[in-house]
C-alpha cells in the first residue's frame, strides 16, 4: 500500500509532465549554483584566510534578501509568476557570467565578488518566492508533502553533488571554470519554466509597494502557527549554521585539502539526501509543527557534536544527522506554508519563508565565522548548537498552536493538476 512505503512519494513526477519538466530542470541548474556556492567560499578564503571573510559572503547574500524579499513577494502577487521567474533566471544566469569573467581575469578583487554575489541574491529574493507559487498550482493538495520532499532532494542532491565535483574540477580547470559551468546550466531550468502555463495570482490584482508588505505581515503575523513555523526556523539556522567554518576546520583537522572540504561541504547534503529518499513516512506526519521543533532540538545537538569531535568519520557522521534532521524540518515547514498559505498571499508568505530559510542562514554563517575569529572554531560551533536547542523549546513554549497544528482536514482535499 501507498501509505506503507518508507521510499520517496514520486507520484508528482509521474502524474504531472509539467511539474516533471520544473523539476529535472532546476535539479540541473542547482548543481550549477552549488558548484559556485563552493567556489565563492573558496576564492574568498584562498584570498584572506578568514573565517570571517568567509561569513561575509552569507553577508553578502542576506543584506539584499532581507532588505527587498518582502517588496519582492509583491511582486509575485501582483504579476504573472511564469513570466517573472524567466526574467528573474535570466538575470542570474548573466551574473553567473560575471562571476565566471571575473575569476577569468584572475579574480583579485575582494569586493567585486562580494558585489557580484550580492546582486544574484536580489534577483533570487524574487525568483525564490515566485518558483515556490508553482507546486500548489501543478499538484493536488494530497501531494504537497511529496512536491515538498522532492524540491528538497533537488537541492541536497546538487549540495551533496555540487562540492564533490567542484573540488574535482578546481585543481584541474580552475574556480573559473565551476562559474562557467554554473551558466550554462541556467538554461536547463529556464526551458522548465518556459514550458509552465501561465500563473498569474488569484484573486483581485494587487499593486506592489509597501501597503501590500504590510498586509502580508499583518496575515502572517495573525497565524500563530505560520509565525512560530518561521522563528522554529530562524532560531536553528541563525544560531547554529556551520558552513563558514568549513574551511579552518579543514585546515585545522585535515591540512585544508580541497577534496576534503568537498566531503565537509557534502556532510549535510548527504544527510539531507538520506531524509529525502526514505521520505515517505514523512508524508504521513500529522503533527508537522512538533516536527519541526524536534529536528530543530537534534540539529542543535549534532552540530554541538560536530565541534568538539576530531577525526574525518565523527565530523561527517554528524554534518549527516544534522543533514538528516535538516531536511525533514523544510519538508514539514513547507507542507504547513503551502497548505495555510491562501493563493493571493503566497507569494509573500513564500518571500518570508526565504528569507528566514534562505537569508537568515547566511547570518548564521557570519555569526559562526565572527565567534569563530574571535574565539575557536570549536567554541562557535558548541555554542552555537547548543543555543539551537534552546531556541527550539523557547519557540515550543511560546507558540503551543504550532504544536498542536495538524495536517490530516487540508490533505484531504485535492485540486486538479496542470499537465
Amino acid at each position: 500500500m501507498p501509505d506503507r512505503r518508507l521510499l520517496a512519494d514520486l507520484r508528482p513526477l509521474r502524474k504531472s509532465a509539467a511539474y516533471r519538466r520544473l523539476w529535472f530542470g532546476t535539479t540541473f541548474s542547482s548543481l550549477g549554483s552549488a558548484m559556485t556556492n563552493f567556489a565563492v567560499i573558496l576564492q574568498v578564503y584562498l584570498r584572506t584566510h578568514s573565517s570571517a571573510a568567509v561569513g561575509g559572503v552569507g553577508l553578502a547574500i542576506a543584506v539584499p534578501s532581507i532588505t527587498f524579499g518582502l517588496f519582492g513577494g509583491t511582486i509575485v502577487d501582483a504579476v504573472d509568476r511564469r513570466r517573472l521567474v524567466l526574467i528573474t533566471q535570466t538575470c542570474m544566469m548573466a551574473v553567473s557570467v560575471g562571476l565566471a569573467a571575473q575569476a577569468f581575469a584572475g579574480g583579485r578583487v575582494l569586493w567585486l565578488l562580494y558585489a557580484l554575489v550580492a546582486v544574484e541574491a536580489l534577483f533570487a529574493s524574487i525568483n525564490a518566492p515566485a518558483r515556490r507559487t508553482f507546486m500548489p498550482r501543478l499538484l493536488p493538495k494530497d501531494q504537497i508533502p511529496a512536491g515538498a520532499a522532492l524540491t528538497m532532494l533537488t537541492m541536497h542532491t546538487s549540495v551533496l553533488v555540487g562540492p564533490l565535483l567542484a573540488g574535482l574540477i578546481v585543481p584541474v580547470g580552475g574556480l573559473k571554470a565551476c562559474y562557467a559551468i554554473d551558466a550554462v546550466s541556467f538554461l536547463a531550468a529556464l526551458y522548465g519554466v518556459f514550458r509552465l502555463p501561465p500563473m498569474r495570482p488569484e484573486g483581485e490584482p494587487l499593486r506592489p509597494g509597501l501597503r501590500a508588505v504590510v498586509d502580508g505581515l499583518r496575515f502572517l503575523g495573525q497565524s500563530r502557527v505560520l509565525t512560530g513555523v518561521l522563528l522554529a526556523d530562524m532560531s536553528a539556522t541563525l544560531l547554529a549554521m556551520p558552513i563558514a567554518l568549513f574551511p579552518a576546520i579543514n585546515a585545522e583537522r585535515f591540512g585544508g585539502s580541497p577534496r576534503t572540504l568537498g566531503l565537509l561541504n557534502a556532510g549535510l547534503a548527504i544527510g539531507g539526501l538520506l531524509a529525502t529518499v526514505f521520505s515517505g513516512p514523512v508524508g504521513r506526519i500529522r503533527r508537522p509543527g512538533l516536527g519541526v521543533l524536534v529536528c530543530g532540538g537534534i540539529w542543535g545537538a549534532a552540530l554541538a557534536a560536530f565541534g568538539v569531535v576530531d577525526g574525518l568519520f565523527a565530523t561527517m557522521a554528524f554534518l549527516i544527522i544534522a543533514g538528516v534532521a535538516d531536511v525533514t524540518s523544510v519538508v514539514l515547514r513547507s507542507t504547513i506554508i503551502q497548505l495555510a498559505s491562501p493563493d493571493n498571499y503566497r507569494g509573500r508568505i513564500n518571500a518570508a519563508e526565504i528569507i528566514v530559510g534562505g537569508s537568515v542562514p547566511q547570518l548564521g554563517n557570519f555569526r559562526s565565522g565572527a565567534v569563530a575569529q574571535a574565539s575557536t572554531t570549536t567554541i562557535s560551533a558548541a555554542s552555537g548548537g547548543l543555543a539551537a536547542i534552546g531556541g527550539a523549546a523557547l519557540v515550543a513554549l511560546a507558540f503551543p498552536a504550532l504544536v498542536r497544528y495538524r495536517v490530516r482536514s487540508e490533505i484531504n482535499e485535492a485540486q486538479p493538476a496542470h499537465q
